[in-house]
């Protein structure tokens, strides 16, 4: 029998613009996490990938290209030199919400990969997880930046370009994160979808934005390196301005953004492709309790207080 486990992930900054090449930070949740677990089949019984909770028992011989699991099973065994089905019971597990904007479908994807890994004994370099993942993460984004498979597979903050090899980094100090669900589910192909509709009709006002964007996650970099949490806040809420100005904040995010806020936290913004999913709120040890409390009070579904860059 062989396990692996992949955590869940925040955008910190950068997204939506991502797409379109600028950079992004992203870091590991690990409070979340995906779990799979291998298991010989009795011979014959071809190779059975069950994941309880989404509702799926999928045989992988049988399973469809529009199968995510599958697909990125094929691939990997694919890659392992493995040319037939072997005989294996595949358990998948989750605590990550779905389309929330914590990487559930990398997560997944990642524990299933490291677990064939182990299962065959064989290592699973980074790299080569994050670029088996990918193929999954085209079914649950569209078009996507590969960051959530990149950051996923790393275990680690991350600084992100489209087409670049990822760059991991070190924060001068540990920070903390309140992350608050609104408990709205938007899978993330949706607002992409949305996102690239408008700029095809306008793209020098998304170009400017973008580029703004792009300006910020530098100025981010730069804070969490001399380890500037009052600078990141800020950073925060003028990301924040400007996901809003192309059309995926919504209601719910901003009344969670606010409350944090005004609770105590340094700043605030939606996580992922908005619309919904969950928002970060950047706190300290004193002010993280009433940051928590007031979340939950404006209708979080869940808050999580993590620390990232540790």
């Amino acid at each position: 029998m062989a396990s692996a486990t992949a955590p869940g992930k925040v955008i910190l900054v950068g997204e939506h613009a991502v797409v379109y090449g600028r950079p992004a930070i992203a870091a590991p949740v690990w409070q979340v996490a995906a779990t799979a677990t291998i298991a010989a089949a009795a011979p014959g019984a071809g190779c059975t990938i069950v994941a309880s909770d989404l509702g799926q028992a999928l045989q992988l011989a049988e399973a469809g290209e529009d199968e995510p699991l599958a697909v990125v099973a094929r691939l990997t065994l694919a890659r392992l030199g493995v040319n037939s089905i072997p005989d294996w019971r595949i358990e998948l597990h989750s605590d990550i919400p779905i389309a929330s904007g914590l990487g559930s479908g990398a997560a997944l994807s990642t524990a299933l990969v490291r677990a064939i890994f182990a299962q065959l004994d064989r290592p699973a370099p980074p790299a080569v997880v994050s670029e088996l993942v990918y193929e999954s993460e085209r079914f649950y984004h569209g078009a996507p930046s590969g960051i959530d498979n990149t950051v996923v597979a790393y275990g680690q903050p991350i600084w992100f370009v489209k087409g670049q090899p990822p760059q991991p980094f070190t924060l001068a100090a540990p920070m903390l994160l309140a992350i608050a669900d609104t408990g709205i589910r938007s899978p993330t192909v949706l607002t992409v979808s949305k996102v690239r509709a408008a700029w095809q009709q306008d793209r020098a006002r998304y170009e400017a934005i973008f580029d703004a964007i792009g300006d910020l996650v530098h100025a981010v970099r730069s804070a969490l390196e001399r380890g500037d949490a009052s600078a990141v806040g800020s950073l925060f809420n003028e990301n924040q301005a400007l996901l809003k100005s192309i059309g995926v904040s919504c209601d719910a995010i901003d009344v969670l953004v606010n409350a944090a806020r005004t609770a105590g936290a340094s700043g605030a913004k939606l996580s992922g492709g908005g619309g919904g999913g969950n928002i970060i709120a950047l706190v300290e040890p004193a002010t993280a309790p009433a940051v928590h409390a007031a979340l939950l009070a404006a209708g979080a579904r869940r808050v999580i207080v993590t620390a990232f860059g540790a």
